[in-house]
C-alpha cells in the first residue's frame, strides 16, 4: 500500500514530497494541471525556508539561481522619502541574512526536477474526484485527462490542493474568514526609466501605489498595486491599461513590455480543522491572507516539513498516532496568528481617505526609515518576516529551558571558526547538541538511539547567543528545540522519548565534534 498521496504540485506539496521521500516514505504526488506554473506568483523565498533546504541539498541552488534585494526604496509623491538595506539585514540570525527573490515559476521546477532526480514524477493532468477514510487508510478516486480512472489507497492524504482544495470541500471543513473589497493586480514586465540596481521600490502617491521587484539584472521586474474607483467593480475585464499608473509615473517607471498580467481579491481565512482522521490541509488548504511579508509560499512550505517529519515516525512505527496531532496544534496556532499581524498592516496599506493616504505618503517612509536604523527593531522586524522567530513553545513536544533557549524555539546560529552549527546531519532526523562537553552518558545514549551528536567546543560566541555551556539540546528532526536541559542528562534525554511513547532511530547514531 502506498504511504502517501499528496494532492497538489505546487511548492507546498513538492516539498512534502521531497521530505516524505528523503525519509523512506513511499509518496505519490498527483496534480490537475498540465504542467509546472508559468508565472512568478509567489517571489520571495524567506530565510527560515532555505534553512531547512539545507537539509535537502537545495539551498545553495535556490540562492544562486535567486536575486539578492539590496535595499528597499521608499517613495512618496514622486520624491524618494527613504531607503531601508536589506542586503545583510539579518546577519548573526541566520546564514541566509538577506531577502531572496526567486519567482514561483522557477522555483517549483527546481523543486521537480529534484524529485525526478529520485525518480519520482508529478502525475500531470490527474484529478482527485473523491476520498473516502476508511480507518485504516484513505481511499481516494482519480481521473487523468484521458477520461480514465484510479481507485488507490494510501496511509494517508496530504490535501496541498490550494485555497479551493477539493479536498477541503469534500470533507466539510470550514474556511472561515473574509475577503478584502480591493482588487490588486499583479503584473510581471520589462521596464525601464528606474535605475537597475536591484534594489525594490515602493511609490505612493494618494490612493494609487506600486511595488516594483526586480528578480534579474536586465530588467525584469514584478509589480504589484490596487485597482480602485469604477474599475474594480468589473475586475474580470481589467487589462494591465487599465490600472492606476500614476504611482508608476510619479518616479519615472515606464513599462516597455507586460509579460504577465492578473488581478485578484486578497481573503483571509484560516480552516477549522487541519487535521481530519488521516488527511491532512497544508498551505492554502488551510490557510490564506493577505501577501505582505512574503509570508504565504513559506508558510505552505514549513506545513510541509513539519508534518512530513511526524508522518515518516508513525509510518516507521517510531511513534504513536498522537504525534500527528501536534501538526494541526503547531500549524493552526502559527496560521491564526499570521493572519491577524498581516491583517493589521494590510488595513494600514489598503485604507481609504485623506488621512491614510497622507500617512502612506508621509508617515509609513518616516517610521520605516527611522525604525530600520535601530537594531534590536530591525532584528524583530527580520525575525518575523524570515520566519526565524517562528517557535512552538506551547507545544506538546516541547520542553524545557537552558540559557535564553527554550523548548520550541529555533536554535540560535552560531558560526565560529567557520563551524556551522546548522550543517545538516547526514540524513534528516534527530540531533542532540551540546556546547562543550557532553557526559560519556549522553554520548552512549546517541549512539544506542541512532541520534546524532553534535558537540561544539565552547565559545564567547555561544554564550553571546544566549546557550548554556554544558547543556544539552535536543533538535527535532525540522531542526526546532524539543528539549533544552540545562544539566545536560542523559535520564532526562531518555524520560522525553519515554513520556511521549517515541522510539528514536533504528540506526546506530553518530558523534561529531
Amino acid at each position: 500500500m502506498l504511504d502517501v498521496l499528496v494532492v497538489g504540485a505546487g511548492p507546498t506539496g513538492l516539498v512534502h514530497a521531497l521530505w516524505l521521500h528523503a525519509q523512506g516514505v513511499r509518496v505519490r504526488i498527483i496534480d490537475r494541471t498540465g504542467e509546472p506554473g508559468t508565472t512568478s506568483r509567489a517571489m520571495a523565498v524567506q530565510s527560515r525556508t532555505l534553512e531547512l533546504y539545507r537539509q535537502l541539498g537545495l539551498a545553495d541552488e535556490v540562492v544562486s539561481a535567486g536575486f539578492r534585494t539590496p535595499a528597499m526604496n521608499m517613495w512618496a509623491r514622486g520624491k524618494h522619502r527613504a531607503r531601508v538595506p536589506l542586503q545583510e539585514i539579518g546577519t548573526g540570525i541566520s546564514p541566509h541574512p538577506y531577502i531572496l527573490v526567486y519567482p514561483q515559476d522557477f522555483h517549483e521546477k527546481t523543486l521537480v526536477a529534484k524529485l525526478q532526480s529520485f525518480g519520482i514524477e508529478v502525475e500531470r493532468n490527474t484529478e482527485l474526484l473523491s476520498l473516502e477514510d476508511k480507518g485504516e487508510h484513505v481511499e481516494a478516486r482519480l481521473r487523468r485527462d484521458d477520461g480514465t480512472e484510479e481507485i488507490i489507497s494510501a496511509r494517508y492524504l496530504a490535501a496541498c490542493d490550494g485555497a479551493s482544495s477539493t479536498v477541503r470541500k469534500q470533507l466539510g471543513i470550514g474556511f472561515e474568514g473574509g475577503t478584502y473589497q480591493h482588487v490588486f493586480y499583479v503584473a510581471d514586465v520589462d521596464l525601464s526609466g528606474l535605475d537597475n540596481t536591484g534594489e525594490a521600490h515602493v511609490a505612493l502617491n494618494g490612493e494609487d501605489f506600486v511595488v516594483v521587484l526586480f528578480y534579474d539584472s536586465s530588467g525584469k521586474a514584478r509589480l504589484i498595486g490596487t485597482v480602485r474607483d469604477e474599475r474594480a467593480e468589473h475586475p474580470e475585464n481589467l487589462t494591465f491599461d487599465d490600472v492606476g499608473h500614476e504611482a508608476m509615473a510619479s518616479v519615472g517607471i515606464h513599462v516597455d513590455k507586460v509579460n504577465w498580467f492578473s488581478h485578484y481579491r486578497v481573503h483571509h481565512r484560516v480552516a477549522d480543522r487541519f487535521r481530519q482522521g488521516r488527511v491532512f490541509l497544508m498551505g492554502d488548504a488551510g490557510h490564506v491572507h493577505s501577501p505582505v511579508g512574503g509570508q504565504g509560499m513559506n508558510t505552505g512550505i514549513l506545513d510541509a516539513i513539519n508534518l512530513a517529519w511526524k508522518l515518516a515516525a508513525v509510518i516507521h512505527g517510531q511513534a504513536p498516532d498522537a504525534l500527528l496531532d501536534t501538526y494541526a496544534t503547531e500549524r493552526q496556532a502559527f496560521a491564526h496568528e499570521l493572519v491577524k499581524t498581516t491583517d493589521r498592516v494590510f488595513s494600514l496599506i489598503t485604507a481609504d481617505g485623506e488621512f491614510a493616504n497622507l500617512m502612506r505618503s508621509y508617515g509609513v517612509p518616516l517610521i520605516a526609515g527611522a525604525a530600520f536604523k535601530i537594531g534590536s527593531t530591525r532584528e524583530m522586524l527580520f525575525k518575523m518576516v524570515s520566519q526565524t522567530g517562528l517557535a512552538y513553545k506551547h507545544s506538546a513536544l516541547s520542553e524545557g529551558r537552558a540559557g535564553d533557549v527554550e523548548g520550541g524555539e529555533r536554535l540560535p546560529w552560531v558560526n565560529v571558526d567557520g563551524q556551522d552549527n546548522f550543517e545538516p546531519p547526514p540524513v534528516i532526523g534527530w540531533q542532540v547538541h551540546v556546547y562543550g562537553t557532553a557526559t560519556p552518558e549522553v554520548r552512549a545514549w546517541c549512539v544506542q538511539n541512532g541520534v546524532t551528536l553534535r558537540q561544539f567546543a565552547w565559545a564567547e560566541e555561544h554564550g553571546k547567543a544566549g546557550l548554556k555551556q554544558n547543556a544539552l539540546y535536543l533538535l527535532r528532526p525540522d531542526t526546532w528545540v524539543a528539549l533544552a536541559d540545562p544539566e545536560g542528562s542523559a535520564d532526562t534525554l531518555d524520560a522525553y522519548f519515554t513520556s511521549r511513547s517515541y522510539m528514536v532511530g533504528k540506526e546506530q547514531g553518530s558523534i561529531r565534534d
